[in-house]
Order: structure tokens, then sequence, then C-alpha cells
């Protein structure tokens, strides 16, 4: 805690009337060592001689009473008296100055200092540290106030520091430290910790002096005088100033000073008004926990104050009064946190983190309104301010941002009723829970007898089951709601009453394993009844698993640690038991078993899904902690037994288990405890793991229907919200859990097909995210080809199931993973065999599309890897190449645009396929393609020496074509030019019949000027196929086809020009008098091309006269 320089003022005054100077004469001025005032305080004495009756009583009542009340009860106390009582009362242990000046407490703080890393920067370490290397110097003890100075050894970066140290205490207890470092933190620094340690360790070598009032009453006149002119000579720019005002006030008789008797003395210990608690510097607390709240969780922040909880948990512990002080003053900065009014203007959540340290200060407040031993007036207190802050309009909620639905504390066990009204109850805090504990009590006499006696039995109940007080074996129940009464365990445990925390846990464990009997016998009698009503339904509208107050993780912590810190499986009961709690445990039974057997019950609780995003975030982070502690315990016979017995109860315990055959609609599925449930009992018992597994598998919210509840029977609950499948929001992480529960399942039941078949049944009727099947079909292929092994063809077969059924799921729906999708299936139905690939292409339509299906399927199936992989011979490869064929010319029926040249590609070694793809192009040609799939497909036909079908598909495209004046870069233009070489080089019938086509499509002079250039350059027909041979004269210009080509080029070129002088800017003008250059090239190729060219110009001076600039440069250029 943070030292202040500045002596704390004195707490009492003192005086000892009738004190005489007689009475003085003869008594020892000077001081002897901390234990001097007898003969028996040297340390050998001490161990070979037995403590005398005055260290006794000097020890008892300087732990219990102030001074003051000494002083108060005896007129005279003799001076060893008062020696021995200031000895002791000082602090004898160093685990509450280890408490106050570090995080870490327990025995390895009280190790010596040679431990490396941050460790040994807390200050108790470093307090250690300077101990022992001898750095404390001049202690002091005055009455209750110790002093000295400590050195700090110069570093590298620092220079020798000397401070001077001071500490006040009463009652074993430090109640004020100054020290001269300055510094500013919560907890001492490392000097007042050397100096409190050299006390504890070295009490021998501490000279101790009585207070100092004591002192001066030995003095007379002349020595008191001569005192007090030393003190102001030594001290005399300090002190002089106070010291003539006090003079002054002293010798005015109606000053104040004088109307009181005595004078204040620092070194006397406390008064009987004083409280009594540890010196805790509140200033500190409340900055440290601001700066840590303003750093919003960077920089370790949420860390740091998870250490300050666990700061208060230690001082509850040891019974310290600061734990509800530090919590308090915790709880007024959080409170005060600016971010909760933001949090709440702006509608937005705060982080997860911050939420679970409003968890852990709701819990830490239930703990301690439940101090069994907490006074009427202090729980009042308590009360009031809990209040305030659950009044404060921007307190959490318990439940994150949505209202809860949560019985209230002091109800009985939510089995008996059901309160209607409940279900409306209005939004509870974080505070809520410790506000009705307040209303909670210690005086029930049968929870008295258990938490208190360890032989605390009636066997006169053994016959009776109906008995709410004790089991059949006359071993005591303890009959409250459950998360209630295991917050009565914390509070037992965290204000450090171990035993009777224990003893209350075995009943309240004895309790639920009652119940849970209870449970199984009435669903037992009404089975059939509910079965054939179709019921569903839940017990429990709030759940162990997830609650605010962690109910079964407080039950497994508590009979874990009881375990007396051996292996875990010990704690076994034996014939020499080592805690009598023991003689509650069956034989061969231990309290890790009975921990273990708490969460399996716990976890197996059929329960409602919660609202709001974080209170379903906590019920998974809850079950993933608890099982990670099952996780390390090691199973043996006994446990195995538990894990079978509690198996059994899940499957057969109907609404009462999530694994029973009832489940309501939205209670929180068991997926992940169903999974470590399978592969605990998997070695043990297979059967049984399988049923578990299977039965987990369920996921009702997601069904498209399932039955309603109904109130008609106590025991059953409406549904809160009829359709809560939008406000599920850890769905998907739920449906991860499923999907690994089923990938484990697949996983062990490799080699056994009967199992495999009943995993993949399951897997097909209740997964039904098409990702996560996909993916335990990719699980279950790894699994079944395993390098090291033969292939599982059982497996195998289950993989290419479940490909089956994504691809049918996703079909009809767009998915960014389906070609991947596409392409995995074809490897598995490979690796599964011929038949597997025929399989699938036959029935092509129910999983593919037609592009899928040519593109991917059909081309994989038909490549030489394949074969090979295969193994097939000629008639196989024939059959197989028969099937890829047939679904080609299939799609190419359904998807031409698409497929046809997939088809074409595929069918080329079958004449009679390759015609009948071919037709289908022509056929769709007319109506379904465009001029791009035909162009692309008559390239196609060219390449494979079909020239004659290029033309004619070539043709087929010109139809759909249509280039504009302006669009001389469209992607189609190099397709046109192709399509005329191509007609050009067939010959002049050709060359005629698709000519008039391009005139009438294409409508850009640069293109037609670039056609009419390329025909004119050679003879059509001269690279005919086929020995097709022309004349080798160059065609005439002036006769058809050229002639209409040269006419449209010419009046394209008119007609482009016009256009563009109608939106011409003079940036574009030299780029136009270019344009018009090439035009006139292409009109120099008419017989009368110049007067034309002529005619044209003169035209574009009449109409564009206006356009000076632009006129002047074509009469530059063109005349």
């Amino acid at each position: 805690m943070a030292e202040r320089v500045q002596q704390p003022p004195a707490k009492r005054l003192c005086c000892r009337p009738g004190y005489g100077a007689t009475c003085r004469q003869g008594q020892r001025a000077a001081g002897a060592l901390c234990g001097g005032s007898a003969a028996t305080q040297g340390e050998s004495s001490r161990t070979q001689s037995p403590e005398s009756l005055l260290d006794i009583a000097a020890r008892k009542v300087a732990e219990k009473w102030p001074f003051q009340r000494v002083e108060e009860r005896f007129e005279r106390i003799p001076e060893p008296v008062q020696r021995r009582i200031v000895y002791w009362s000082f602090p004898r242990s160093e685990r509450e100055i280890c408490m106050y000046s570090s995080f870490n407490t327990g025995g390895e703080e009280l190790g010596s200092s040679g431990e490396s890393g941050d460790e040994t920067r807390l200050p108790f370490r470093r307090g250690i540290a300077l101990l022992e290397s001898g750095c404390v110097d001049n202690v002091l003890q005055v009455g209750f106030h110790l002093s000295g100075t400590v050195r700090e050894p110069a570093t590298s970066s620092e220079p020798e520091l000397l401070s001077n140290v001071s500490v006040s205490f009463d009652r074993c207890k430090i109640t004020a430290v100054t020290c001269s470092c300055g510094n500013k933190d919560i907890f001492y620094c490392a000097h007042v910790v050397a100096l409190s340690l050299y006390r504890v360790r070295k009490p021998e070598q501490v000279r101790l002096r009585l207070p100092i009032s004591e002192t001066l009453f030995q003095m007379n006149r002349d020595q008191l005088q001569k005192f007090v002119q030393y003190l102001i000579t030594v001290h005399h720019t300090e002190v002089l100033p106070t010291a003539q005002k006090l003079a002054d006030e002293i010798l005015s008789q109606n000053s104040e000073i004088n109307q009181v008797h005595g004078a204040p003395d620092p070194t006397a210990g406390a008064s009987v008004d004083d409280e009594n608690c540890w010196h805790l510097d509140e200033e500190q607390v409340q900055e440290q926990v601001k700066l840590f709240l303003s750093q919003g969780g960077y920089h370790g922040s949420g860390k740091q104050l998870n250490l300050l909880f666990s700061k208060v948990r230690e001082m509850l512990k040891m019974r310290d009064s600061n734990g509800a002080r530090m919590l308090t003053l915790i709880t007024e900065q959080f409170m005060g946190d600016p971010r909760l009014a933001l949090w709440r203007q702006q509608g937005t959540a705060m982080t997860d983190k911050y939420r679970q340290l409003w968890d852990e200060l709701g819990a830490l407040w239930m703990c301690i309104v439940l101090n069994p031993h907490c006074k009427a007036e202090q729980k009042g207190f308590w009360l009031r301010q809990l209040r305030r802050w659950n009044g404060v309009d921007v307190c959490p909620l318990e439940d994150g941002n949505h209202g809860s639905e949560l019985t209230n504390l002091t109800n009985a066990l939510p089995q008996v009723n059901i309160n209607v009204y409940s279900l409306t109850r209005p939004h509870r805090t974080v505070f809520t829970r410790a506000i009705e504990a307040c209303d909670l009590h210690w005086l029930d006499p049968h929870l008295q007898h258990i938490i208190t006696e360890d032989h605390y039995t009636n066997y006169c109940y053994h016959d009776n089951l109906d008995s709410s007080l004790f089991d059949a074996r006359g071993w005591p129940l303890w009959h409250e709601h459950v998360p209630t009464a295991c917050a009565r365990v914390d509070a037992l445990r965290s204000h450090g009453y171990p035993k009777e925390a224990l003893r209350l846990t075995i009943a309240i464990v004895n309790t639920l394993r009652r119940q849970q009997q209870k449970q199984l016998e009435l669903f037992c009698t009404h089975k059939k009844e509910l079965l054939h009503r179709g019921i569903t339904s839940v017990t429990n509208l709030e759940s162990w698993v997830g609650h605010p107050l962690d109910p079964i993780g407080t039950l497994f912590s508590t009979l874990m640690e009881t375990r007396g810190g051996s292996s875990l499986g010990s704690g076994r009961r034996t014939e020499h038991p080592v805690l009598p709690a023991q003689r509650f445990l069956e034989d061969g039974e231990s309290f890790v078993s009975l921990a273990v057997e708490t969460a399996l019950i716990g976890l197996g609780q059929q329960r409602v899904m919660p609202d709001g995003l974080y209170a379903q975030e906590k019920v998974c982070r809850n079950e993933e902690q608890l099982l990670a502690k099952l996780q390390e315990v090691e199973l043996d016979d006994t446990l195995v037994k538990i894990f079978r017995k509690q198996a059994v109860f899940l499957l057969e315990a109907g609404p009462y288990s999530g694994l029973g055959e009832i489940l309501y609609r939205e209670s929180v599925p068991m997926h992940t405890f169903a999974k470590y449930l399978f592969t605990s009992l998997l070695p043990h018992d297979a059967e049984l793991a399988y049923r578990i597994a299977l039965r987990a598998m369920r996921l009702p919210v997601l069904e498209s229907t399932a039955p309603s509840a109904d109130l008609s029977r106590p025991h059953h609950i409406v549904s809160v919200v009829p359709n809560r499948y939008p406000r599920w929001f850890t769905l998907s992480h739920i449906e991860t859990q499923q999907c690994e529960l089923a990938s484990t399942m697949l996983t062990a039941a490799k080699g056994d097909p009967r199992k495999l078949e009943t995993v993949l049944e399951s897997i097909q009727k209740n997964i039904h995210s098409s990702s996560h099947i996909f993916k335990l079909a990719q699980d279950a292929f790894k699994i079944a080809t395993l390098m090291d092994s033969l292939p599982d063809i059982t497996l195998l077969k289950v993989s290419l199931e479940l490909g089956l059924q994504v691809m049918r799921m996703t079909l009809s729906t767009l998915n960014w993973r389906r070609r991947e999708m596409v392409r995995w299936l074809v490897t598995c139905a490979t690796e599964v065999g011929v038949f597997a690939l025929d399989s699938i292409m036959q029935s092509w339509f129910t999983l593919f599309t037609p592009t899928e299906a040519t593109s991917v399927v059909a081309s994989t199936v038909m490549s030489n890897s394949t074969i090979v992989r295969l193994h097939l011979d000629c008639h196989q490869q024939e059959n197989l190449a028969n099937s890829a064929r047939t679904l080609a010319l299939q799609c190419a029926m359904k998807d031409p645009q698409n497929c046809a040249l997939s088809a074409l590609t595929l069918c080329e070694k079958d004449h009679i396929a390759f015609e009948t793809a071919y037709q289908i192009v022509l056929d769709a040609a007319a109506t379904g393609m465009n001029y791009t799939q035909l162009f692309t497909i008559a390239r196609y036909m060219e390449h494979r020496g079909y020239p004659m079908r290029a033309y004619k598909l070539a043709t087929l495209a010109m139809t759909h074509l249509n280039l504009s004046y302006n669009q001389d870069t469209h992607p189609a233009i190099n397709d046109v030019l192709w399509a005329c070489a191509l007609s050009h080089s067939l010959g002049k019938n050709e060359l005629a019949a698709v000519i008039p086509l391009v005139v009438k499509s294409v409508k850009c002079a640069t293109v037609l000027s670039d056609i009419l250039r390329r025909c004119t350059l050679t003879t059509p027909g001269m690279v005919a196929l086929h020995s097709r041979r022309n004349s080798g004269k160059l065609m005439s210009l002036e006769k058809a086809p050229l002639r209409q080509l040269l006419d449209a080029t010419i009046g394209a070129y008119i007609n482009t020009t016009h256009s563009r002088l109608t939106h011409i800017s003079p940036r574009h003008y030299s780029e136009f008098i270019e344009f018009l250059s090439k035009a006139r090239e292409t009109f120099l190729m008419a017989h009368d091309g110049h007067i034309q060219f002529t005619q044209f110009i003169d035209n574009l001076k009449q109409i564009y006269k206006g356009k000076k600039k632009l006129m002047m440069l074509v009469r530059e250029r063109f005349g």
C-alpha cells in the first residue's frame, strides 16, 4: 500500500494520574532488547524451557485487547508486563505481510529470494532480499511503533537509496506505515517489508522501549526540560515553530489544549474505539482500479483486476475485514466507469472480458454477505450499499443485455414447483443475487448440525425414503435451491472454513444423488404416458452449468481441494481417514470420485438455453472449463463405475436428463459433454459409449417441427420463446461441437461396418449444415486412407455417402466451396471404385450442375490419371468413357451455352457422340447461344480440322453480333476478322456469303476497312483445304461481294465522321484529322474515290463552317 512520509496523528491521549515523583526514582531509563525483560529470553532458553505464564497471558492480551483497555482495567501495570504486551503486539506471521505486499501468497512466498523472473520484483520478494543482504539498520521499537532505516544498494541505473521507515501496529496487525521512498502503490513497499520481517525473524535483536509517554512519566522536571530543549535543538528547523505554538497554548489558561486531560502519544497503541484492521491505502486502491479500467483491457489491465479480486478472496480467507473494504473501493470505481454510460447510450454490449470481471464482482459480494459470522449491522450496511449500486441506471444486468427468467435465490429446489409469474421477472443486475442473499441466514438447526458435526446421522430414517433431512443411510441432506446452497459452500471456503464447506458439500451432493434417483423413478412411472403424448419438458429454467454462481464448479473445487495434496485419485476412504468428513464416503469412494460424479450430474442436467449472447457463451465456456478439470483426473476402476452409472441414468432419466428420450426443443445441447463421455467410456464399455454419443447428436432447435410443452403437470414448463432459433447466438459453435462429436465417433468406428452405418444415419438425420457434413466427409476420407494401412472401404463409402448428401444440399444454393466439394467428391468416388464413379455419373442431375458435371466430373473421369489410379482394362475404360460421353451429351442438351464445348471435347473419340454434340450446338445456335460461345466452338472446330463446320458456326455467330460505329475496341473484333479470314481461305463463294452478314452486323468503319484490306491482299481459296484451288485472280472491288463491302465501309466512315463532329472538342481535333486520313485511303480504293472524298470534304466545310479552327485544319490537310 502507498506509504506517506508524514507520521499519522496519535490515536489517543495518555496520562498517569497519581503517578508521583517518588515512584519514578530508581526506574530504569534505558531500554532493553525485545526479549530482555526476563532471564529466559535467550533463544536456547525459549526452546528448552516451558513458556512462562506472563508470556502466555501477555500474548493473549496483545492479540485481543487494545492497550487502552488494559490501562483502564488496571491502575498500575508493571513495566515487565507492559514490555511483554508490547513485545507480543507485533504481527508474528509473515503470511499477512506477504498478503499486503504481493499478489501471491502461501508458502511459496516465504522462501528465499533466489528465484528469477517478474516474481522477484514483487515488494515481498525484494523485501526478503534486502533483509537477507543486511540492509536493515537502526531498528527501534518504541511501544507500538517500529522504526528503522533500509539501505537499497546502488545499481547500474539507480544510486543507493536510504529509506526511513516507520510502522505502527496494534493487536498483531500493522495499522499504519510510512516510508521516505515515496512509493505509490496498493502494496507495502519493499522497505516496509524488510523492516517488518526483521522484527518477525529477529525480535531479540530489536531494541525495545515502552511507549514514549511511559518514559516521560519516569522523568523529573529538570529531565523533562532537558529532553524538550535537546529535541528542539536537534530538530529546530522542523519543530521550533510547532514547539513555540504548543508552548503558547499550554501557558494560556483558556486554551483548548488545557481543557483536555492528558496528551497524545503515537507510540501508545490503539484506543478502545479504534477499528482493528491492517493498513490499507484506500486512495491508492481507487487510483489503481481507475487506471486499470481506463486502459480498457490493454496492457494486462484485465489480469491486474483479476489479481485484485484474488487478493480480496485471500483477505476473506484470512478473515481480514479489509476484504470487504477493498471490494467496496473496487466496486465504486467500477460503477463510476464512464464506459458504462457510453455503452448504454450507444446500445452496445460491453466486452466479454469486462463482463467476466463484473460477474466476479457479483460473486464476491455474495461471499461477503453470506459470511456465517457476519454481524447484523454490518450486513445491513452492505445491503444498503448494494441497493444503492443496484439502483443506478448503468448497473450491468446479470445476463448481459437481456432480462432474466431465473428463479429467486430463496426458492426451494426448482423441481418442486414452477411459478409461472417468475417467467416475467424484471431485469436482474449483477448485485441482485447478493441483495437476495442478505435475507439468508445460518440459523437453521439442521444446517448448523451439518456444518459443525462430523458424526451427524439419524439412522431411524434408514427405511424412510421420503425424509427430507436424511437419506436411506441416515446421512444428512440439505434441500435448498442448488445454486444458493453452493453459494453457501463458496462463502464458507472464502471465509476460511474449509471443513465446514466440505461437510455442506457432501450433504448437497448426497441430496443431488437422492434427487437423481427419485427423478428416475418418477419418469419410469409416467414414461408410457409422456412418450405417448409426445411431451417435451425441462425441469430447470436455470442451468447449473453457466450459472452466475457456478454451483457445480464450486462443489467440484471444494472436493478436489480436499484430496490432502496427494495425487489425482487419492482421498479414498481408508481405515485411518485423514478428515473426519470421510465418514460420509462409501467404501472405496474418494473425494475425487465424489467430485467427478458431481460434475457429471451437473453437466448432464437438461436445461433451457438462456437468452442473450453473453449468457449463452457463458454456458459453453463454463462447460468447457468443467470438462478441462475432469480431463485432468486419471480414470481408475472406481471412476469408470461412476461413469457407467451416470451414463445409464442420463439415458434413462427422460426429461430430467439432457440425454434422455424426451428432449425439450430449446434445451442446451450435450455434444461437448457427450464427446468427453464417449472418449472416456470407449475403452471400457464401447456399446454404452456409442449409445451416449448417438443420443447426444440431436439438435431439435433446427428441426422444422417439434412438440410443444405442457403445463398440465408440475414438472413441465412452457417455451418462454415459441421460436428461439434466431436468438441462439452460439448456434455456429454448437454445430461445430456436434460435428466434432460425429467425427470422433467415425474415427472410433473404423473397421466396424455396423457402427459406421449407425453413425452415418445419425449424421444424416441430425446435422443440417452442409459445411459440417462436408468436413465430416473429408475427415472420414482421411481416416479411411491413412498411409500406414489399407483403405477402409466401409469408411470410404460413408465418406462418399456424406459427400453425396452435401452435393444434394448445395445443388440449388450458393456456396463458395462448391467447386472444391465437387472435385473432392470425384476423388472420393475414385478411391471407392469404378462403380462409384459410374453411379455419380448416372445420377448427375441430382448432384451437379451441367457445367460441374462436364467440366469437372466427366473430364476427371476420362483423364489418364484416373484410369491409371483405377487399374482399368480396355473394356472397363470404354464403359466408363461411354458413361462420361452420355453425361456430356445430356448436359449439353440441358445447358448448351456452358456445356457444348466440353461435350464436343469429351466426345472427340466417338464419331456418333461427336456428331450428336455438334447437332446440339447447331440446334441451340439459333436461340440459346450468344456469338461469343459460337465463335469459341467455331475456333475449336477449325482447330480439330473441321473448317466448314467452323465456317457454319461463325456465320451463325455473325447473325447475333452488332458492332456500332464507336466500338473499335470491342472484344469480338478479333472473332470477326478470324471469321472473314476463314471464309476468304475457303473460297469466293464462302466469302461472298459472309460479307453481307458482316455489312449487316458491323458498323465500325475501321473494322470494315481492315476486313476490306485483308480481302484484297490475297486470292480467295489459296489456302483452302481439300486441294480445292481457285483461278488465282484477285477479287475486283468493282464487283460483288467486295463492292458491297467497299460501299459499306465508305458509308460507315461518312456516318462516323458526322457522329464525331456532333460532340467534338478542340483537344480531339488532331485525332479527327488522322481519322479523315484513314477514310481517304478507303475512299481512294474506289475508281471514283477521289471525287467522292473531295465532295465529302466540301460538304463538311459547308455544314460545319462554324468550327473555324477545325475546318482550317481540314483545309490545310485536304485542300
